[in-house]
């Protein structure tokens, strides 16, 4: 049975190594299994400690997706077969967050450059992989989004720290909307460092075989500058040398920044949602789009990212994990991520019940549930010891 990630480690003129990860799901566009996390988290442990190891590349299988998410059909079975009995009691939510959000993580505190290739479809689960990455690289095709709305979820795997990263109020917009990016406005938000035509991605690869990479501490030729800079260095002039001549044109978010911040520039859920609704018949398509994709998406989504946003605005990143954990396992019992799911993957009607089914009934009191921890007293919280030993 073929493994649904591939590892190689790729030998460069002077010994030292490139660890190669490949998502390797095309069929289901790179979507990401707790099976798939484990497995990349356990090789990143190793390359991290091996001073032959001097990067990382992570990469999708297939030419349609870096990683289009999460898995979201395991955890609906796990819903279903745990309805009614809490967040909790449900296992497989449990660890798969759990697990999912130590590997993110564990991709922004690694300590070696990590390139991520996203190239092609980038979301959700996706999303958490590459904006760890020391260097975030982009083609032509890449398509960004965290379309979490539509499924009755909130923008996880560290999206709030992200979003409120973003220019203006570019990252609330998003939230609301899951509006897709192209590789220009993934620049312009923050989400990317470089760009390669996919043409030249093979050329790329075959010249980081040729550059003098620092794989020991203190090897030939170190002096006392550190690994870490000399490789991070190395690989800049190496993406800078391939990166397509051709100017970046600017993408519809870049194009209707000033708007973005106009609609979204109130401290009231109620006014932004209002002001982004009106754009629905919007003579540009994206803005349209993304009105359309928010009011047919779940109003207790709208409200918990709102919230997560709000509250987590100068936390840590180890804090926002710790907070979108609570999230998400109270959203598997208590919010509208099965119904999402159900209307998406499973039946396909398209055609969500959402409970609440406005957003005057998702009120400020009733978000207050995501935030409250549930599991037994007593009970440490699993990602406490996230920054400290986490790495271990």
């Amino acid at each position: 049975m073929t493994s649904p990630v591939l590892f190689e480690e790729r030998i460069a003129d002077n010994g030292s190594r490139i660890g190669v990860a490949t998502l390797n799901a095309p069929q289901t566009l790179n979507g990401l299994s707790l099976e798939m996390v484990d497995l990349l988290d356990e090789r990143l442990q190793r390359w991290a400690v091996d001073p032959a190891v001097a990067l990382v590349i992570l990469q999708g299988a297939g030419d349609r997706a870096f990683c289009a998410g999460g898995d979201l059909q395991g955890l609906y079975r796990s819903m279903k077969e745990h309805q009614g009995e809490g967040p909790w009691a449900n296992a497989y939510a449990r660890r798969f967050f759990e697990h999912e959000y130590r590997l993110d993580y564990r991709i922004h505190a690694f300590p070696k450059p990590i390139l991520c290739w996203g190239s092609g479809i980038v979301m959700g689960g996706g999303m958490g992989l590459m904006m760890g990455a020391s260097h975030r690289v982009v083609s032509e095709t890449t398509r960004m989004a965290m379309p979490e709305i539509t499924i009755g979820l909130f923008p996880d795997v560290g999206g709030s720290w992200l979003l409120n990263r973003m220019p203006g109020r570019t990252g609330l917009f998003l939230a609301l909307t899951g509006a897709n990016l192209n590789g220009s406005d993934a620049f312009y938000a923050g989400m990317a460092d470089f760009r390669l035509d996919t043409a030249r991605w093979d050329d790329f690869n075959e010249a980081l075989l040729h550059e003098p990479w620092a794989a020991q501490p203190g090897g030939p030729g170190t002096g006392n500058i550190a690994p870490r800079s000399i490789n991070d260095g190395l690989l800049r002039q190496v993406l800078l040398a391939h990166e397509p001549s051709a100017p970046l044109e600017p993408g519809p978010l870049r194009h209707n920044a000033f708007l973005v911040n106009s609609v979204a520039g109130s401290n009231r859920l109620e006014e932004v949602y209002e002001e982004i609704a009106e754009l629905k018949d919007h003579a540009d398509p994206w803005l349209a789009r993304a009105a359309q994709t928010m009011l047919a998406g779940s109003p207790g989504s709208a409200r918990l990212a709102f919230a997560l946003q709000n509250r987590l605005r100068l936390r840590s990143l180890e804090d926002v994990f710790r907070a979108e954990y609570v999230a998400a396992l109270v959203a598997t019992s208590y919010g509208d991520f099965q119904e999402g799911i159900r209307a998406l993957l499973i039946d396909k009607d398209k055609r969500p019940r959402w409970h609440p089914a406005t957003l005057e009934d998702a009120t400020d009191a009733w978000v207050q549930q995501f935030f409250v921890e549930p599991w037994p007293e007593g009970t440490e919280h699993p990602l406490e010891d996230l920054g400290r030993a986490e790495l271990g």
